[in-house]
């Protein structure tokens, strides 16, 4: 499937290098979004075994997330200026 789409786009002459770049993005907020629903999954299991501990782990979560999400958003302005290139 993937060697039509890629076959479809060279013979339309829009260029591999722009679909590569969408296919980067859309893999990138994927993974973003697995990497911070993981997050959420285990800070909620880690309050379920220690509440007293729910301050901590929640900044720490809030943090992680952040990050991800920088880092997705970083790369989608990469693939993205790739894209219009």
């Amino acid at each position: 499937m993937l060697l039509s789409v890629l076959l479809q786009a060279a013979a339309a002459g829009v260029g591999v290098t722009k679909l590569g770049a969408a296919l980067g993005a859309g893999l990138v907020v994927i993974g973003a979004g697995l990497g911070i629903g993981r997050i959420g999954s285990a800070a909620m299991e880690a309050i379920a075994r220690q509440p007293e501990a729910a301050g901590d782990v929640r900044t720490s979560m809030i943090i992680a997330a952040a990050l991800i999400e920088g880092v997705a958003f970083l790369a989608v302005v990469v693939c993205l200026l790739v894209f219009l290139i």
